[in-house]
């Protein structure tokens, strides 16, 4: 996706990252590459450890497969740092599709309490006036009670 494109990545104790892969043609780098190394001038990263120490004894044919053998094994390390990025990506997708849920879930029934806690309050309102005016009825009684004796 464009995100994954466009992922910034830093480099770590040496390895060379791309920040950003518009305009850059893997292609276009390994066949200059191969002419300099056709014409016999190496790279000025001379002290880097992309070529192990024998790969300055090998003919430059050698050095060109072990380059090879080298970028396909960088590809295929970078294709599965793309799945597993994708792979993630899906999952944050299917987690933030699970929260949305779960935040309207918790909204419906937080509604559903408040609807309810009011319904009590109305209730407990109508329990008070009913026992007071069976209070009032019973003192009526009473006293009626009382004139008819």
């Amino acid at each position: 996706s464009s995100k994954i494109r466009n992922l910034e990545v830093q480099s770590a104790d040496g390895v060379a990252v791309l920040e950003d892969c518009i305009g850059f043609s893997l292609t276009k780098t390994i066949s200059k590459v191969e002419e300099k190394l056709k014409k016999g001038v190496l790279p000025d990263c001379q002290d880097d450890d992309i070529m192990p120490r024998a790969g300055n004894e090998m003919g430059t044919e050698a050095q060109i497969r072990f380059l090879k053998a080298k970028l396909r094994v960088t590809q295929e390390d970078l294709a599965n740092v793309v799945f597993e990025c994708r792979k993630k990506d899906d999952e944050n997708q299917n987690l933030e599709t699970r929260l949305k849920d779960t935040e309207e879930e918790n909204t419906r029934l937080q509604r559903t309490l408040s609807l309810q806690q009011s319904q009590t309050e109305k209730y407990k309102m109508l329990s008070q006036e009913a026992n007071k005016k069976n209070e009032g009825l019973q003192q009526e009684v009473t006293a009626l009670e009382k004139v008819l004796q």
